[in-house]
């Protein structure tokens, strides 16, 4: 069996992999991992890059959070969509947008859309797929709109339109019936919401809200909660119950105070009269 070192190296620690390795010896089960689900698109359109995320986060069976936001900032003219685990996703991309933020104060020029995507395969090649963030990158810089999908062990896509998570395949569907090139903005975004409504409603991984973030040469401008299909109405009756509807048989009060004291001190240390 092999020793993890006592020294921890910089960036993400997978020590837990010798834990495992023993585990498997010894015949125990091994911790299950986490199963997430997410429905994150991206299109090209006349102008730009339309993205678009629902808003669901799911912790096991349990929903976590109803209002995720998904879509996450890199530059000003770069956003990127995640999917997989919240908190690599959230952090892998704060850190390239760090980054990016660096790499052009040091060469004094707008970075690169395909500058962000090169440092996220790379560093999520070099996890080999342990950190679960499956990415949708978009942007436009001086050589046009870009649009990539980066899988959690590096590998990479650039397509017209992509789509990832637990409800990509509801979400593709939509986008190879629907998407056409040189598309106008209205017309992009309403394909998108269309995309992310099909996993929101096909997937039980997604749901709630949908955020879009729509990127051009000049401007990039963030919908957040642009569509909201499963806002929470008034019920039909009221379930309340009259007081006294859950009988009890027996009644305890207890006296938490077990002793009290108190001390009188003559003077004040204030007064100043």
């Amino acid at each position: 069996m092999t020793v993890s070192s006592v020294f921890s190296p910089p960036g993400f620690n997978f020590s837990n992999e010798v834990r495992n390795n023993f585990m498997t010896e010894k015949g125990l089960p091994l911790p299950k991992a986490t199963s997430t689900g997410t429905t994150i698109v991206g299109c090209l359109f006349k102008d730009g890059i339309v993205l678009g995320a629902d808003t669901r986060a799911t912790e096991g069976p349990i929903i976590a959070d109803k209002n995720c936001e998904k879509i996450h900032y890199i530059t000003e003219s770069i956003r990127c969509c995640g999917a997989g685990t919240a908190a690599d996703t959230e952090f892998t991309t704060a850190l390239i947008s760090s980054n990016m933020e660096l790499h052009g104060l040091s060469t004094g020029r707008k970075p690169r859309v395909v500058t962000a995507m090169t440092m996220l395969k790379q560093m999520l090649f070099r996890y080999q797929g342990h950190v679960g963030a499956a990415l949708v990158l978009g942007g436009v810089d001086s050589t046009g709109p870009h649009l990539f999908t980066i899988h959690p062990h590096g590998s990479t896509d650039k397509l017209p339109y992509v789509t990832m998570g637990s409800g990509s395949l509801a979400a593709m569907a939509v986008f190879e019936s629907g998407w056409q090139p040189n598309m106008e903005r209205e017309d992009a975004l309403k394909l998108v919401k269309a995309a992310i409504s099909a996993g929101i409603f096909n997937d039980l991984g997604s749901g709630s809200n949908i955020d879009a973030c729509i990127i051009t040469e000049h401007h990039t401008e963030m919908l957040r909660n642009v569509e909201m299909p499963n806002e929470r109405v008034q019920k039909e009756r009221r379930y309340g119950f009259r007081r006294g509807t859950t009988a009890w048989k027996t009644e305890n009060v207890r006296n938490l105070i077990v002793k009290e004291e108190m001390t009188f001190v003559g003077g004040d240390a204030m007064d100043t009269t």
